[in-house]
């Protein structure tokens, strides 16, 4: 395994996440980390991709293409989301408010924490890269086609549901109201569904090579967002802001695994 090229993959974090924290520090809007989070594993997916010339060819250039796509998109998307944001991120603010005099400490060991983070889960792209074709059997091109074709369905819902809701929020009628159709009609968290669903690809490329530690992913990633960071958060928020509409949503839309609707 190539180590040098994940302490490389740590110092490009950091040094992103310090440009963040300056920007946060001058702002005093820190929304600005989950954009550069993401940007931070797109960048890790293409480095592994061209640092490991050991590894096969095929594979190296898959996981650049999923990383570049997936978490470039997603970078993106947070990114507009923060710039067109007028107030900072009640997560952040509250957070702000809590530290007090201390909040310039807590937010550096913070982002410091994000960096951190992000070289966690650009590890599979770090280690699927440095995998010799002798690894993998006749079938592997296949199996990265499944893993491809599994990835545009993850991207597919992802960017389908983020659309869905921009578009509504853009309607000053739907203020206080909940989105009630497309995909928000079978999940009150699409978005994070397909975002849990895309860290299988890892795994199933893995699985020929014996990698069965990239399992771990998925249950880490659904741990983060219906325990940790995603789910009781926006739970919380929703109900502050939409009040009964958004109960009378919760016992009619499944919280996380899409299904129809209850009457």
């Amino acid at each position: 395994m190539n180590w040098h090229s994940l302490w490389t993959l740590f110092s490009i974090d950091l040094a992103l996440m310090t440009v963040a924290w300056i920007i946060n520090h001058v702002t005093k809007r820190a929304g600005i980390v989950d954009a550069m989070w993401s940007f931070c594993i797109a960048i890790a997916s293409a480095y592994s991709a061209v640092v490991h010339t050991q590894g096969d060819v095929a594979t190296r250039w898959v996981i650049a293409a999923i990383g570049v796509l997936w978490f470039g998109r997603l970078g993106l998307h947070l990114l507009q989301r923060y710039l067109h944001e007028k107030h900072e991120d009640s997560r952040y603010a509250n957070m702000r408010d809590a530290s007090g005099q201390f909040a310039t400490s807590v937010f550096i060991l913070f982002f410091i924490f994000q960096a951190g983070l992000a070289l966690l889960f650009s590890i599979p792209m770090w280690w699927l890269t440095q995998i010799s074709t002798v690894a993998f059997s006749q079938w592997h091109g296949w199996i990265l086609l499944f893993a491809g074709v599994w990835l545009l369905i993850a991207l597919w819902g992802e960017t389908t549901a983020d659309q869905q809701l921009t578009q509504f929020k853009k309607s000053a009628n739907n203020k206080g109201k909940t989105l009630r159709t497309g995909l928000w009609a079978y999940s009150r968290h699409p978005n994070y569904f397909f975002e849990w669903l895309h860290w299988f690809v890892y795994p199933i490329i893995g699985l020929e090579a014996g990698l069965y530690g990239l399992w771990v992913y998925p249950i880490l990633m659904f741990l983060f967002l219906y325990y940790v960071t995603g789910i009781p958060f926006s739970e919380k928020q929703a109900l502050l802001s939409r009040g009964d509409d958004y109960r009378l949503y919760q016992q009619q839309t499944s919280l996380f695994f899409p299904r129809s609707p209850r009457r």
